[in-house]
């Protein structure tokens, strides 16, 4: 056993047991998965503190679905052709909606939030700390995941009490709605923090993003019928991944009668499956490629 004898009264210590404290620190010092994790509540809470994100991303599903109920019950039920049996508007609402908060809490979500915490310094301070890239992304990540998750919950429960909206009771429809939910959100988030270096500052995010999501939502079947829209518009649609994420619940959702109203009379997961897939790595890639703790241009 190794000894020394620095006391001032001669007696022998055990130097193993005075480990020096630097390396002490640096074993108590957390991850970056830890520091990740840790960040997530951070952010939920910072989200739910902003009254804007809450209404516009977490609430406004609900308010669409009540909206569409409301105006377009009285028209009568949706039917996949003559003599079929038809389901009610917000039933037919339901899965575009769920996609579209998918979309709203990664895409608008990540993309205003990283570009105003880049405009008003957050980002550069954050630069000058200890904290890495991967465990702010991994709060991100969580946040938007934590709120997606509570957001869809929350209109199921809405859909089936408030609206009377039958929800499906075989497990492989919700095996189907699980990795959709889970494939869709990670896309979105991607491309969320992607496009979040597109605005030239945080006062022109909204502008910039929101607009653009607007006009995907019309085109990808949330807020008209998909199967209404002319070819050029589907065809159009069919390039980006909210059309795919809806076409994904309507799986999930819809009676397998309403598969001919698809473009290719079909629910195609496979191509859903691919076509997400292929968008979580144009995000991955572009993410990697253009996020800074600042702008270069600083």
């Amino acid at each position: 056993m190794s000894t020394t004898t620095d006391r001032a009264d001669g007696t022998a210590r055990d130097i193993r047991s005075t480990a020096p404290d630097a390396r002490r620190r640096r074993g108590t010092r957390p991850g970056r998965l830890a520091v990740g994790i840790g960040r997530i509540g951070y952010e939920v809470v910072g989200y739910f503190r902003t009254p804007d994100a809450v209404f516009f991303t977490f609430l406004f599903p609900f308010i669409m679905l009540g909206i569409f109920t409301a105006a377009f019950s009285s028209s009568g039920d949706i039917q996949p052709g003559p003599g079929a049996e038809g389901i009610s508007v917000g039933a037919y609402y339901l899965p575009g909606l769920l996609a579209a908060g998918m979309l709203l809490s990664g895409v608008q979500n990540l993309a205003i939030d990283i570009a105003m915490e880049k405009s008003d310094g957050t980002l550069k301070r954050l630069g000058g700390t200890p904290l890495s890239p991967v465990s702010y992304f991994l709060g991100k990540f969580g946040q938007v995941f934590v709120t997606g998750l509570l957001q869809a919950a929350l209109l199921l429960l809405a859909a089936a009490t408030l609206f009377g909206i039958a929800l499906p009771t075989e497990p492989e429809k919700w095996a189907t709605f699980a990795w959709v939910f889970v494939l869709g959100v990670a896309t979105s988030a991607l491309l969320g923090i992607a496009l979040s270096s597109v605005p030239r500052s945080g006062k022109s995010a909204a502008a910039v993003v929101i607009p653009i999501l607007l006009v995907l939502q019309f085109i990808s079947g949330v807020y008209l019928q998909f199967y209404a829209l002319p070819e050029w518009m589907q065809n159009l649609a069919s390039l980006f991944p909210l059309k795919w994420m809806a076409q994904g619940m309507r799986a999930v959702f819809l009676p397998e009668d309403f598969a001919v109203l698809e473009q290719n009379e079909s629910w195609d997961l496979g191509w859903v499956a691919l076509v997400l897939l292929a968008w979580l790595i144009v995000g991955l890639v572009v993410s990697r490629l253009t996020f800074r703790w600042i702008r270069r241009d600083d």
